[in-house]
């Protein structure tokens, strides 16, 4: 059904523009009819214009990039009809269901562009030609091959830190078409000098395709995916919660209702209205993936197990210690000296930093250092609310004793019932479209009552490695394959938010 929504919906778009262009179809010495032929008319019109069959392939079969093809293809039709004026030119390309039929009424004289030598452009027109082919350039670049991305936090701090400007490859795992086709160039998914409104037009939404890649994704890499947990979100939260995490804390009712109080920028504030973004749209993050489809996962006092063996353990991992100390402050130096770069102050001699366990050794012997442990929270603590799946009466878990817990991969049958729906639960309503009740300890699902459920994806598990402040699948659960962006290359440029200055010895650096 996607791969169908993608090569036909899209294209019937612009066909049903190019049936209000038929006496340009006959005055080029075509059929009439020819005009009102779904996608066969865009065929002849590739011919009318004078363009090769493949930029009509183009236009069928890749959206996002169909967009911009068809607005060029409307823009040569007017030129073929010696309308080479800049208003002439707009019109034809973002109205064409107005602007032809109104063009129609005048004296039509087809010009065939392959023997008519065309008048020079001035200077506008250069440089507006010029600026059209760099934006469609770059957005099929930005697109389908690289983007830049930017470390928002400190997750994965050690291995990426902060201030880290990426640039992350899609082709490695294989491009995958956007989801949102219609949207505003160059920006994710709020309008630039706005706060909340949308860069998007959510219909038409195409379905997950993606195309082969020369890698394939692999346990243990760093990749960029969307946010799974930030398909509904409350406009003033959107940094700070999810709508799940404030409908727990709040209750359904306060958050729909605006009711929920929380703090913002200091500042106590409504929750503010929901939002909801398709799949492209939702934030980027990056993570470690540490277990793939079909794998068990189990961590013991913080330390990662895949099927039974110990995990990979990064070498930058960081952990939270609790450190005490004989004066009252720590000067910023040390800090920086020992790369410490978060992390909270308890009292005046009691800290919380992150860190990794080596530089936590050598940090233990500073003169100044009384205490240093890290930090290991059991299970059923009172976070356990906030760790997936959220279900305290039958998973008692913590970000250091979890699971274990098989990831979900495609083709594969699971046994479900009450006691462990909330496992899979998102996977069968929110990332594979189903509808789920449970009457009378029954499941049922798509009205039919069940007691196992086939999965239609593959699921994924990522965890930062500053695994003490990492929102991460600990608590929002599995990464569906159809979120999977790409694979960061290389650090370009790397700026200190903390101390201040550019960290000149990460740039060109490679993430392991």
């Amino acid at each position: 059904m996607n791969m169908l929504i993608t090569i036909f919906l899209l294209p019937l778009t612009f066909s049903i523009c190019a049936a209000f262009c038929y006496k340009f179809y006959e005055g080029a010495g075509y059929k009439k009819s020819d005009a009102f032929i779904p996608y066969y008319n865009l065929f002849v019109l590739s011919k009318i214009i004078g363009w090769n069959k493949w930029w009509c392939y183009l236009l069928l079969i890749f959206p996002y990039i169909n967009t911009f093809t068809a607005f060029l293809m409307f823009i040569e039709l007017a030129k073929c009809y010696n309308r080479f004026s800049f208003g002439e030119i707009v019109a034809a390309g973002f109205f064409p269901y107005v602007y032809f039929p109104v063009m129609s009424s005048k004296n039509l004289e087809y010009h065939d562009p392959r023997t008519t030598v065309r008048p020079p452009k001035g200077w506008v027109r250069d440089w507006f030609d010029a600026i059209l082919w760099a934006v469609f350039a770059a957005l099929i670049i930005r697109t389908f091959l690289f983007e830049m991305y930017t470390i928002p936090s400190s997750s994965m701090e050690g291995t990426l830190m902060t201030g880290d400007y990426l640039l992350v490859s899609k082709v490695g795992y294989g491009p995958r078409f956007p989801n949102t086709p219609l949207t505003f160039p160059f920006v994710h998914h709020t309008l630039p000098w706005t706060k909340y409104t949308k860069s998007y037009i959510e219909w038409p939404q195409v379905g997950y395709w993606r195309l082969p890649g020369f890698s394939s994704i692999k346990r243990n890499d760093p990749i960029v995916f969307n946010f799974p947990a930030g398909d509904t979100l409350c406009e003033n939260a959107q940094s700070n919660y999810t709508y799940y995490q404030l409908v727990r804390r709040y209750g359904r009712d306060a958050v729909q209702n605006n009711k929920a109080i929380i703090q913002l920028n200091g500042q106590m504030v409504p929750c503010g209205r929901i939002i909801t973004r398709p799949v492209d749209k939702r934030e980027n993050y990056v993570k470690r993936l540490i277990a793939m489809p079909g794998d068990t996962l189990h961590i013991i006092n913080g330390i990662v197990y895949i099927n039974g063996e110990m995990g990979y353990q990064p070498p930058h991992m960081q952990h939270a210690y609790y450190v005490k100390i004989n004066g009252n402050n720590i000067s910023p130096k040390v800090f920086e000296k020992f790369n410490i770069y978060d992390g909270s102050r308890l009292s005046a001699s009691e800290y919380y930093l992150h860190m990794s366990d080596a530089i936590a050794e050598d940090f233990g012997k500073m003169p100044f250092v009384v205490e240093i442990s890290r930090l290991i929270i059991p299970a059923g603590a009172d976070e356990s609310n906030d760790i997936f799946p959220n279900d305290t009466v039958h998973f008692k878990w913590s970000c250091d004793n979890f699971g274990p817990i098989v990831i979900p991969k495609e083709g594969v049958t699971v046994k479900i019932n009450p006691e462990n729906i909330a496992l899979y639960n998102r996977c069968i309503t929110a990332y594979e479209h189903n509808d789920l009740k449970i009457k009378d300890n029954k499941i049922f699902i798509n009205g039919k009552e069940t007691d196992e459920y086939t999965f239609g994806m593959d699921y994924y598990w990522m965890m930062g490695d500053n695994r003490h402040n990492s929102q991460d699948s600990r608590y929002w659960g599995y990464v569906p394959v159809d979120h999977i962006v790409g694979k960061p290359l290389f650090i370009w440029l790397s700026k200190d938010n903390t101390y201040g200055g550019i960290r000149w010895n990460r740039i060109m650096k490679f993430p392991k």
